[in-house]
């Protein structure tokens, strides 16, 4: 019998390896309802689903490896990370999903419920904060919705050799800032963001790229903190923050 793995658990949901199949438990069906439509509808590789019996999804296994994982160095090649802004591309390209997507002023109010948390829990320096803050705030300005995937990770893209071969967890999906997914993707490993750049094509701001780094370090500190990650370990979200700071 295979031994079953646990890749991640908190209170929200747990995701499960045996072998070759991966069982997402989620207590909240909304979100398992949109991955399976948002995995249907991009226009890139995805998992298959083998089976769905509520609160558990089943899914098979994709082929090759994770990218790169936070706060570790990628063993991917350069064509491998342009290959993943390729695919992004043709995500951001198809037709937006039929639900709603994070805007602007839900946006603000987080950022805004976090910085003043992170300071009065102590958990960041206040001028550390302010300065994050300062980057962020490029975030806010007029964009056009596209259909992103909304964790895009770089531990959710799997590459063999230098072809794309899946992207995973896509329970965060739906219409979004274009510029959101390219962040995420090479959030701690700026080092690469010119090779998603030269596979994604076209004109991208870094400079909000940069925005989004610093957004998603404010935003995710004390979450990460309270379902049992690190995110003062090297690399990570804290050091990305100061890195960008």
């Amino acid at each position: 019998m295979d031994e079953v793995e646990v890749v991640v658990a908190h209170s929200a949901r747990a995701t499960l390896r045996v072998g070759d199949v991966f069982l997402k438990v989620d207590g909240d069906p909304s979100r398992t309802d949109r991955e399976v439509e948002a995995m249907r509808l991009a226009p890139v590789p995805t998992p298959e689903v083998l089976w769905r019996r509520p609160p558990v999804l089943a899914l098979a296994a994709v082929r090759g490896t994770a990218l790169a994982r936070l706060g570790e160095p990628s063993t991917a090649s350069p064509a491998a990370w342009a290959a993943a802004g390729a695919a992004v591309r043709r995500l951001h390209e198809a037709p937006l999903p039929p639900w709603r997507g994070r805007d602007g002023e839900d946006l603000a109010a987080e950022l805004d419920k976090e910085c003043a948390a992170l300071v009065s829990g102590g958990m960041l320096p206040a001028a550390l904060v302010a300065r994050g803050r300062a980057v962020a705030e490029a975030v806010f300005r007029p964009w056009t919705p596209v259909f992103t995937h909304g964790d895009l990770q770089s531990a959710h893209v799997f590459t063999e050799g230098d072809t794309l071969t899946g992207v995973i967890d896509w329970s965060e999906s739906g219409p979004g800032d274009a510029l959101c997914d390219l962040a995420v993707l090479t959030f701690g490993h700026e080092e690469h963001l010119g090779d998603v750049v030269a596979g994604y094509g076209g004109d991208v701001d870094v400079a909000v790229v940069r925005a989004w780094w610093s957004m998603r370090s404010l935003l995710a500190v004390r979450w990460l903190v309270a379902h049992g990650f690190d995110p003062y370990a090297p690399g990570c979200e804290v050091d990305v923050l100061r890195a960008g700071a």
